[in-house]
């Protein structure tokens, strides 16, 4: 969650993507050329799994949005999902705006790799990523994110 350098400063080409029943669609420029993994309990439980998903900041394209439905799953965090065949499509980081969406929503995502795992210390032994990241505790990420001025009461 800190400072990210802008899309366009990456000259990310944009992703190209949509649901399962293609209801709606999403397009975005990635804001860090990898794919990043989430293991906490609320992401584990809205997939079934760790999210595996593609920062994208706020400059993104929902069409379709009449089928979106909006969760607040938290005071910093909101969760979308297709009301027509329940595919999960992006988690917001509220305070700045920015959107994540699932790397499997993707038609083609360029040859990204894993990168980073979060709260990892959240990870259940039923599954590893053979990967080797960058892992970060979610005391760490709540640290950073403090750090680059959003709080969390």
């Amino acid at each position: 969650m800190t400072e990210k350098p802008s899309s366009e400063d990456q000259g990310a080409a944009p992703l190209t993507g949509h649901c399962l029943c293609g209801a709606v669609t999403i397009k975005a420029r990635p804001v860090r050329p990898h794919v990043e993994a989430c293991h906490c309990a609320m992401c584990r439980r809205w997939g079934g799994s760790a999210f595996l998903g593609v920062q994208c900041g706020p400059d993104v394209e929902i069409e379709g949005e009449d089928h979106v439905t909006r969760y607040a799953s938290s005071d910093w965090a909101e969760r979308g999902f297709c009301s027509q065949c329940g595919s999960n499509l992006f988690y917001r980081f509220t305070p700045a705006d920015n959107y994540s969406f699932p790397a499997g929503l993707f038609d083609d995502l360029g040859g990204a790799t894993m990168s980073e795992q979060i709260f990892v210390d959240e990870k259940p032994d039923y599954y590893d990523f053979a990967q080797k990241t960058v892992m970060k505790t979610g005391a760490e990420i709540i640290a950073e994110a403090e750090a680059a001025g959003f709080s969390f009461d």
